[in-house]
């Protein structure tokens, strides 16, 4: 295959991750296997969670890095065993390293198999949170599952960010490959060196 062929093959195959929902679920996680937003309650049964910030950044979601302080956080929990739903579920946050309890919600049954909570004013402390949930079992059994967060280190740029920005460079640099004459005489001439070595 020719040089011309497989930087099409190349510039095809990033345009399709491009569009492959699953590729950026969860900073790139597919499926549950190394989803990084999730808790385990027992094994292979799960709560899924997502962080929000509709104020201050209306189109994002979060999970281990939560951007701004004093804004309203909406913490998402879901269900993927429908089984919890029929149990009561207590949910904790608190400021590490103090153990300082910064929310609390007693425990109760979510039917919907969603659970939103809701911090009005965000959360007032940089640094590190965790969030503590506690499944209620029928027999007065307690099922504990802990997850961290950061709050307050500003938006980072995403991979998801960072794969668009690198994708844009590579479709210019091969439209440029293609129309220009010149720069397809130096690219050819780079790449032969390289093969040479």
């Amino acid at each position: 295959m020719n040089t011309k062929g497989i930087m099409r093959s190349g510039f095809i195959a990033l345009l399709s991750m491009l569009f492959s929902a699953s590729v950026f679920a969860h900073g790139g996680a597919a499926g549950t296997d190394t989803d990084q937003c999730k808790f385990e309650l027992e094994p292979e049964h799960w709560i899924h969670y997502t962080a929000y910030q509709p104020i201050a950044f209306p189109a994002e979601d979060f999970c281990a890095n939560i951007p701004s302080l004093d804004t309203m956080t909406l913490l998402v929990f879901d269900y993927q065993d429908v089984r919890y739903r029929s149990r009561a579920v207590e949910f904790e946050i608190t400021k590490e390293p103090e153990g300082t309890r910064v929310f609390y919600q007693a425990a109760k049954k979510h039917k919907s198999g969603s659970v939103k909570l809701t911090l009005p004013k965000g959360l007032s402390e940089a640094g590190k949170y965790l969030i503590h949930i506690t499944l209620l079992q029928g027999n007065g059994e307690r099922l504990d599952a802990h997850m961290g967060f950061n709050v307050g280190a500003g938006q980072a740029s995403s991979m998801k960010d960072l794969f668009m920005y690198a994708l844009f460079l590579f479709a210019g640099l091969y439209i440029l490959y293609l129309s220009n004459a010149g720069f397809k005489s130096k690219v050819d001439e780079i790449i032969a060196g390289i093969k040479k070595a």
